[in-house]
Formats: C-alpha cells, sequence, structure tokens
C-alpha cells in the first residue's frame, strides 16, 4: 500500500512537471501561478527540485511570498542556495517571517556572513535575538536544530490558570505534546503531558501531576545522538537545557525525521563519492569539477592495482588462463568486504559499535570470511578444474579465494572504524579503501601463488 502511495506521488509531480512545463512554454503564467497556489510547500520544493535551473527560476516568481520560507526549508541546499542568492535580504527577512527558529537559523547558515548579517537587520528584535541565540551553536547539535518556542509554566498554579493562559495565547507551537515546569531561575525542573490538563481537576495543582523531567538533552549534543535517542526512546519532543539546566529550547520529532533522512542520503550518495545536497539539474561543469575529486582518488586507488599485476608480467605472459581468471578473486573479495563495511557503518552510524565491543566484530567477520572463502574457494577451484583441466591452477584461485574473502571480513571492520576514530567519514571513504584493499590482497595471493607453484 505504502508503494502504491508512493508511486501515485510520483506520478501526479511527473505530471504536474509536465503541465507546468507546457503552461510556461505558452507564456501562461496566471495559470501556473494559480497551480501553485493549490499546492503545499513541501510539493512545490519538490516541483522546484524537478525542474531545470531556467524554469526553476520563473517558478519561484509565481510562488506566493508568504509560502517562500517554508519552502525554502524544504530545498536540497544547492537549490536552496541558488535561489537565495537572487533574493534581496529584506525579502529573505519576509520569507522567514512565521518560521521557527531552527528552520530560519538553518537557512542563513548557507548565506555568506555579510548577507545573513543583513537579513537579521531586516527583522524584529526579538526574532533576531532568537535566531542569533540558534547560530551561535554548532548546526550539527542540538542547540543548532532545536526550536525557542517552547511554553513554559511554573508548579505552584493549577490546571485551571494553565488552561485560562493556554486559551489567552489562542495557538500552541507545532507538535507540542508537553508543557515544561520551570522554577523562578529557569531551570527545567517538570514535564506536564498535554493530557494531564484534559483529565485532572481544574482546581488541582501542576505541582501534583506533573512528572519529573524526562532525559533532557544538551544543548551541545550531536544531532545523530539526540536521532537516537528520540528513536530509542519513541519520543515527541524533548526539552534542550544549557549546562546549568536551564530551558533553552525543545527539539521536535519533525526535525529528527530530517536529520535521519539527511544522514540516509548522505551515507547513500558519499559511497559513489558525491555530495547528498547536489541538484540534480546543477550545471554541467560545476557536476564535473566535483565528481572528478573522487574520480582522480579512483586513479590512484586503480594505478595501486595495476602496479601489482605489472609486478608478475612474466607470469601472465607465460599462461594466459592466469590473465583470464585474474579478476574473480579480487572481485569476489570486493563484494564480501564491501558487505561487512555496509554492517559496519550502520553500526557505527546508529551507535552499535564501540571500543568494548569491536574486537567481538572483527573475530566474528574473520570467522565469516574463513567460512565463506572456504565455501566458494571450494566452488570456484572445482569449476575452475573442469574449465581449464588444470588442478593446480584450481588450487591455487582456491588459495587466493581464502586469503582474499579471510582478509576482506578483517578490511571490511578495521577500516570503517579507523576512519571513524580519525574523524573521516566511513561512508565517503571506506568503500573505495576496502576495494583497493581487496584488489591490491586478491591479485598479490593469486598471481603470486601462481608464480611460486606454476611458472
Amino acid at each position: 500500500m505504502a508503494e502504491t502511495l508512493e508511486q501515485e506521488q510520483s506520478n501526479l509531480t511527473h505530471q504536474r512537471l509536465q503541465e507546468v512545463t507546457q503552461l510556461l512554454e505558452q507564456g501562461m503564467f496566471v495559470r501556473v501561478r494559480r497551480m501553485l497556489e493549490d499546492m503545499e510547500p513541501e510539493d512545490i520544493a519538490h516541483l522546484l527540485e524537478a525542474s531545470p535551473p531556467k524554469g526553476r527560476l520563473v517558478l519561484w516568481q509565481l510562488t506566493d511570498p508568504e509560502d517562500q520560507g517554508e519552502i525554502l526549508d524544504e530545498l536540497s541546499e544547492d537549490v536552496k542556495d541558488g535561489i537565495m542568492v537572487r533574493m534581496a535580504p529584506d525579502q529573505l527577512a519576509a520569507a522567514t517571517e512565521g518560521m521557527e527558529t531552527d528552520d530560519v537559523a538553518y537557512l542563513l547558515r548557507s548565506l555568506p556572513q555579510d548577507v545573513s548579517q543583513d537579513v537579521l537587520a531586516e527583522m524584529d528584535a526579538q526574532d533576531r535575538t532568537r535566531v542569533q541565540q540558534a547560530l551561535s551553536y554548532p548546526e550539527e547539535s542540538a542547540g543548532g536544530i532545536m526550536n525557542t518556542d517552547v511554553i513554559t509554566i511554573r508548579d505552584d498554579v493549577t490546571v485551571d490558570v494553565v488552561l485560562r493562559y493556554l486559551r489567552m495565547r489562542g495557538e500552541l507551537p507545532d507538535t507540542t505534546d508537553t508543557l515544561y515546569v520551570i522554577d523562578p531561575n529557569g531551570r527545567l525542573i517538570g514535564n506536564l503531558p498535554i493530557s494531564a490538563l484534559l483529565v485532572n481537576q481544574p482546581d488541582t495543582d501542576i505541582a501534583d501531576i506533573m512528572d519529573a523531567p524526562d532525559e533532557a538533552i544538551s544543548v551541545t549534543m550531536d544531532d545523530g545522538d539526540v536521532a537516537s535517542l528520540f528513536e530509542r526512546r519513541n519520543w515527541v519532543s524533548a526539552p534542550v537545557v544549557d549546562e546549568h539546566n536551564h530551558l533553552v529550547g525543545r527539539i521536535t520529532i519533525d526535525d529528527v525525521v530530517d536529520i535521519i533522512r539527511e544522514d540516509a542520503e548522505h551515507s547513500m550518495m558519499s559511497m559513489a563519492g558525491l555530495d547528498d545536497e547536489e541538484d540534480t539539474f546543477a550545471p554541467a561543469f560545476k557536476s564535473a569539477r566535483r565528481r572528478s575529486i573522487w574520480l582522480g582518488i579512483n586513479v590512484l586507488a586503480a594505478l595501486t592495482a595495476a602496479s601489482v599485476s605489472n609486478m608478475f608480467e612474466g607470469t601472465l605472459d607465460k599462461m594466459a588462463a592466469i590473465a583470464v581468471l585474474m579478476t574473480i578473486v579480487p572481485s569476489m573479495g570486493g563484494v564480501a568486504g564491501n558487505q561487512t563495511v555496509a554492517l559496519v557503518i550502520r553500526g557505527l552510524a546508529v551507535g552499535h559499535i564501540g571500543d568494548s565491543n569491536t574486537r567481538w566484530l572483527l573475530a566474528k567477520e574473520a570467522t565469516v570470511g574463513m567460512i565463506n572463502g572456504l565455501v566458494w574457494s571450494m566452488i570456484i577451484g572445482g569449476v575452475v578444474v573442469l574449465w581449464k583441466g588444470n588442478i593446480e591452477l584450481g588450487l591455487i584461485i582456491s588459495g587466493a579465494m581464502m586469503v582474499n574473502l579471510f582478509v576482506a571480513g578483517i578490511a571490511g571492520v578495521a577500516i570503517p572504524t579507523l576512519l571513524k576514530k580519525y574523524n573521516i567519514d566511513p561512508a565517503l571513504a571506506g568503500g573505495m579503501a576496502l576495494t583497493t584493499v581487496t584488489d591490491v590482497v586478491g591479485l598479490l595471493a593469486f598471481l603470486g601463488l601462481a608464480t611460486l607453484f606454476i611458472t
């Protein structure tokens, strides 16, 4: 059912894009504007990302200025930056009106320092102070993603007082499931679920029905750790406190979903050496420049493997069958190793792997490598004997397969954990490093054994 809905949504987007493109080509801008007025901001953002640059800029000019802040918040970084650089500071300030503080801070971080200062200058004093506070925290921390729009109450009042206060406010911040109880100094002392206000008598004291504060999030906590806490605790929202336990904001589930999605996209794209925020329709030169860095690194890895083959040029000249079979061992090692790398990267991302269990995991994956090596060396060796009629060659490729799959299991654990230890993204470099290792070891094992026992 979920796949059907997703497919329907995708088809609807393509239909809209095709219709909008045709209308723009015909110069029917008023009709396009009406279409955009009937769409949700996230759908407009999707439409913008699916449009080539020229049509994208025309579409942006036709969007409702009141929706532009929400649309910007839904766009990928490359697309968002391409639009924001063309907006004046007063337009950007107007677009951020009514947006949550963390979302405004996220947008401003994408701008050059002087431009973001101009945008801040266009805001009213209260909004400017809140955004500046959010900007003072690192982007990938709890402080960088928290929202400062929080409802706080005292513990020395009754349910009736709180209800009258909420009615006076007229509305609640989005995703409000809990009110936070603070002392006169602003320190967090308790939580009051909204449901508690509905089921208790009006004259009940808040101190009698409030819960002890949940595990509050430190303002300096990494956003990945925040996402892990939400996943384990099944939170909808959580308070954020400073080092003195003063309540400074809250984080909501919608922000955490964004973090999880961005981390997943980052891991997927990094494995191909791409930026997860790269614009699909970016100019060709810009895309080529970005990708050439990764291709250059890959060339160095390929040359390393080729240099190993060159060391055994004499062996390859003497027996053509070796040249035919030499790619099998590195290929099998690369597949087996990348399976382990994917498993370990996921474990590191969700916090399952640490210093206490790395050795156990290393031993386990080495054992898996030995088992797979034994099984597949027998299979591949048997195939080679039947195919080439050469028992020695079958034994050699079997031995090389055993060695490479064993090394692949060890390297699949060791490489990501070492990269993580030295603050290098395992998703970005792990796969390439693993492939280089398995190519070099596989060729060394196969060609080395062939040189010793056949030539």
